[in-house]
């Protein structure tokens, strides 16, 4: 079994992620976003389950298993004798990835109630709440009856043309649920810590969607790209217009100066056959999880008789 773990655990999730951070910035955002999220995700999934199975495979290889599960605990450490740690490793990999889940699972709860409190307040009939706050913030409330929340600092900061080109990149948030990616690729980084350094990237690559499609909305990049400066700069250096606020209200100063580049970049038209190598790459990982998972239950199997 010990291909397994190297392939599932070692090999895929480094190649996943060096594709999609190699790819998240070469590529439409609006097409590439939920692509490359969902190849994350696959291949986040696959490495939990090997991890998870090979966890089961040390608990099965303790002299106490035997008698408890009448299996026989000699033959399932036999399986790994040359590498006596692996399954050890998983356990404790397995431990940290289910906490770490818990933890984003938590925090994603808490910062969704602290986001909808806003929704307690009537909003107009296209769902925008004007907050009378000199702060200036603007950011979208996910949910079934999602809100735009924009406070009179930052109304009174943009003029009429970079207002509609704020409210159209926070519809557009609401609209692709981008807020669900973002948790995607959060929970598979709790997984994994090859995934880690993505999460930053799907923040920017989100928020590249959001500033596309209000583009093509409007017909004008470059009323987006001034709305995306002028937002930041009375933001005090946060990201601009962004999908809905945490307590740690994540700011990317640096990431401003790439999304107005970008807007006002000639549009790319690379194929999307690319996407095919983190999604190829997760898709043979799963496959290989599956028969990790054959492989476990033959071993436990055979040692049980």
């Amino acid at each position: 079994m010990f291909d397994h773990f190297v392939w599932e655990v070692v090999i895929c999730p480094v190649v996943v992620a060096f594709a999609i951070s190699y790819l998240a910035d070469r590529l439409r955002p609006e097409r590439a976003a939920i692509f490359l999220a969902v190849s994350l995700a696959a291949a986040a999934a696959a490495s939990l389950v090997t991890i998870t199975a090979f966890a089961l495979k040390a608990i099965a290889e303790l002299p106490a298993a035997g008698p408890l599960l009448n299996i026989s605990d000699e033959y399932v450490r036999a399986d790994t004798a040359q590498e006596p740690w692996v399954s050890w490793l998983s356990l404790a990999m397995t431990i940290a990835a289910v906490a770490g889940l818990a933890r984003v699972w938590h925090t994603h709860r808490r910062d969704t109630r602290f986001a909808r409190r806003w929704t307690a307040r009537p909003a107009g009939s296209d769902r925008v709440l004007l907050v009378d706050d000199d702060r200036a913030e603007a950011f979208a409330v996910p949910g079934p009856d999602g809100r735009i929340v924009v406070t009179t600092g930052m109304r009174a900061a943009l003029d009429d043309t970079q207002y509609a080109a704020l409210l159209a990149h926070e519809r557009a948030h609401l609209e692709a649920r981008h807020h669900r990616l973002v948790l995607l690729a959060h929970l598979s980084a709790a997984v994994h810590p090859a995934f880690r350094p993505l999460t930053r990237q799907f923040g920017y690559l989100v928020e590249r969607a959001a500033d596309e499609r209000a583009a093509a909305q409007l017909g004008d990049r470059r009323v987006v790209a001034r709305a995306i400066a002028a937002a930041a700069l009375v933001s005090e250096g946060a990201a601009g217009l962004r999908v809905a606020p945490s307590r740690e209200d994540l700011r990317q100063a640096g990431a401003v100066p790439r999304r107005v580049a970008s807007l006002l970049a000639p549009r790319r038209t690379r194929s999307l056959l690319t996407l095919a190598i983190p999604a190829a790459v997760a898709a043979f990982s799963l496959v290989w999880t599956a028969e990790c998972v054959w492989d476990l239950g033959e071993l436990l199997y055979i040692a049980h008789n």
